[in-house]
């Protein structure tokens, strides 16, 4: 009779070392895809954030914009700007009142010229602002310019002049828009639509404004115009 000695066979030992090769690949893979899921959901997180922010930047400028009786002293412009390919953004740039100074050491009016524009660095886009103290037509436009927010995919403003939507209010046109809506969208982290924001503001001088942001909604008092927020992200 023979007798089997204590262990395990070659055979045995593979089989088990093939199963333990094949749990840890598994194992492995699930980790990244849920390492990989985590990082998309914090980079759309964050960019939702800098869209919110650019966002309530440029809907305040817009609550505060500067009308004078006369139009010669009124500004507002938006055009198209083609940046690369068949890719174009949003120009716009206007007149607004500010009580914060941009410059803490100089004497300035509460007057600004505020600019926003698309601009794209290699692979890189950012939404720019540039903001220009004591503003005058005769001179060449300045300022500072600083970036807003960074990744982003799209900014598009829409003119409202009664009747139909418009991307463009040339300088020529010598009255405001009814309403301008503006729209914010970042590059999304993985596939599908990146975060978003959109609001619309109404030029026309009201008694109070409401404003809706991110699903909820806060009233405020302005004399200067009425503002609503949507924001989503996917």
């Amino acid at each position: 009779m023979s007798v089997r000695s204590a262990g395990f066979t070659l055979v045995e030992v593979l089989v088990a070392s093939t199963i333990s090769v094949f749990i840890a690949l598994v194992a492995a893979g699930a980790i990244r895809t849920m390492t990989a899921s985590n990082d998309a959901v914090d980079q759309n997180i964050n960019a939702a954030a800098e869209v919110r922010f650019a966002a309530g930047m440029i809907a305040r400028d817009l609550q505060n914009f500067y009308r004078s009786d006369s139009m010669e002293n009124t500004k507002l412009i938006g055009t198209l700007e083609q940046l690369t390919g068949e890719t174009s953004a949003s120009y716009l740039v206007f007149y607004t009142v500010s009580r914060i100074k941009a410059r803490a050491d100089q004497p300035e009016d509460d007057i600004y010229e505020v600019e926003y524009y698309l601009a794209q660095e290699e692979e890189k886009s950012m939404l720019m602002r540039r903001v220009w103290p004591n503003p005058n037509k005769e001179l060449e436009p300045g300022g500072m310019l600083t970036v807003i927010a960074e990744d982003i995919e799209a900014f598009e403003v829409q003119y409202f002049d009664g009747e139909e939507y418009t991307y463009e209010w040339p300088e020529e046109m010598q009255s405001l828009p009814k309403l301008i809506t503006v729209t914010l969208t970042a590059k999304p982290a993985g596939p599908g639509v990146g975060p978003m924001e959109s609001f619309v503001v109404a030029l026309s001088r009201s008694e109070g404004g409401d404003i809706t942001a991110m699903g909820s909604t806060t009233t405020t008092q302005t004399d200067t115009s009425q503002v609503s927020t949507t924001g989503t992200t996917e």
